[in-house]
């Protein structure tokens, strides 16, 4: 069809392409990343239909077909059946949340790290590692074979947040995000999706994005993965598998009912769906709830990642992987790390098996409800998810201002926030909301100094 015939055509792209250069649809995928890139294309654009745009250039739809699909995969485009094609409202957002240098000008209230008044107990102990006659094994590789009582401490601190597991089904990790890019490298290839949450872990989507896997927004119900929408995507998005934070969503700082844990648990069952659990924030509970694992243990990975709970420089993580996967992901492990640290892994047994552990969850918990009082005295007039033991509440904000724009003027007055567009998935809608971590300030009086400029600006937007 010639090009001319849609000069009257009302299209929310025309995009005029080089047809020198070939392949042609990558020349047009480049277009289409220039103009989503460069605000030409704003979040949530609907494409025009791809036989319609095939048309209007006139190339064969499969050429269109391709170009969106490159799109896709570096999650710039989100596509749902039914819907069309949109540009994803996370497109252009920045999912790194970890700086390589602290900013010195900002009061840091936007990294979810535990405070750091509770660490005594593991200075102690590992001094007293190190004064040990044998602490070069410390320092060499660790073997699995040598590690059983370790996989025991490992078991008792996944059952101290609300599962049930056995040693056969132990893998060490190098943290949360370290199992996390395992598990997807050894159950998906380059193409395949996964469900998620609205909004979602950002490093979930890095390490999706790394890995070629697609992330497919599924809808919530009362700021928690609706069990309903988890089964239609499990009919119609053509999902394997998807990615849940049961207590302190992060970043809806939410905690699942019990009744949507077992129907998750059911329907995972039911399509054979893996299950990625992230129980990075279980042990922020004082009354741990049953994990999804415990009703559905043949499905899910069990993510005990010990960073949150414990201390940020434990880079260690305890998984419970079931055993029809346990050979792919520990292949995957091998290959990412060959080994975790020893010093790490035998410090964390020793603060478990000795039950030093739970002074240290209880004194973190004692500080996160002190700092949350604060933060209730200071935004008691607005709406704030999440509790009094989490290290990190989700600021639903005043009038009209989006969550990328009260970050920047956060940032523009000495608080670093992170905004609902960090987080947001696909073509889902981003929440006026941001995050704010309550225990990243070093001090209560520097959380208040936060707290106090965080209130002035929300005022002047009421």
């Amino acid at each position: 069809m010639p090009i001319n015939s849609f000069e009257n055509y009302h299209m929310s792209w025309k995009p005029v392409i080089n047809r020198i250069d070939k392949p042609i649809y990558k020349v047009l995928a480049r277009q289409l990343e220039e103009d989503i890139v460069e605000g030409i294309l704003l979040p949530g654009t609907k494409l025009p239909p791809q036989r319609e745009l095939a048309d209007y250039l006139d190339l064969n739809v499969s050429t269109i077909s391709k170009a969106f699909k490159v799109c896709e995969m570096k999650g710039l485009l989100s596509a749902s059946v039914g819907s069309g094609t949109f540009v994803s409202y996370d497109a252009v957002s920045n999912a790194y949340l970890l700086e390589d240098t602290k900013p010195t000008h900002l009061i840091e209230m936007g990294a979810t790290i535990p405070d750091n008044d509770s660490f005594e107990p593991l200075i102690h102990q590992l001094k007293n590692m190190l004064q040990e006659g044998d602490y070069e094994k410390l320092f060499g590789y660790g073997r699995a074979g040598e590690s059983i009582w370790q996989k025991d401490a490992a078991v008792k601190l996944i059952r101290r947040g609300g599962f049930e597991t056995t040693v056969d089904h132990i893998l060490f990790a190098n943290g949360g995000q370290n199992a996390i890019a395992a598990t997807l490298a050894s159950l998906c290839k380059p193409g395949d999706r996964i469900g998620v949450d609205e909004h979602t872990y950002p490093g979930l989507k890095t390490v999706a994005a790394m890995l070629s896997v697609q992330i497919v927004p599924i809808k919530s119900e009362n700021d928690q993965l609706s069990p309903t929408a988890f089964e239609d995507a499990c009919k119609n998005e053509n999902i394997k598998g998807v990615y849940i934070i049961p207590d302190y969503h992060n970043p809806m700082a939410s905690i699942m009912t019990v009744e949507n844990r077992k129907r998750i648990a059911a329907v995972a069952k039911r399509y054979n769906q893996f299950v990625m659990e992230d129980a990075s924030y279980h042990l922020l509970n004082q009354s741990p709830l049953p994990a999804v694992a415990s009703f559905a243990p043949e499905q899910v990975i069990y993510i005990a990642s010990l960073s949150k709970s414990l201390a940020p420089g434990l880079r260690l993580a305890y998984v419970s992987v079931p055993l029809q996967y346990k050979e792919l992901i520990s292949k995957a492990l091998y290959n990412l790390n060959i080994t975790v640290s020893p010093l790490l892994a035998e410090l964390t047994a020793r603060m478990i098996v000795s039950n030093q552990f739970e002074g240290l969850i209880q004194g973190h918990q004692l500080q996160n409800k002190r700092r949350n009082e604060l933060l209730e005295q200071y935004l008691s007039n607005y709406t704030c998810g999440g509790d009094e033991t989490g290290i990190f509440r989700w600021l639903l904000l005043p009038g009209k201002v989006t969550g990328a724009e009260f970050e920047a003027l956060a940032a523009k007055h000495g608080v670093q926030v992170y905004a609902a567009e960090r987080f947001v998935v696909g073509n889902s809608c981003p929440k006026r909301a941001v995050r704010v971590a309550v225990c990243a300030p070093k001090t209560i009086e520097e959380l208040e100094q936060g707290l106090i400029i965080l209130k002035r600006l929300l005022e002047k937007h009421r």
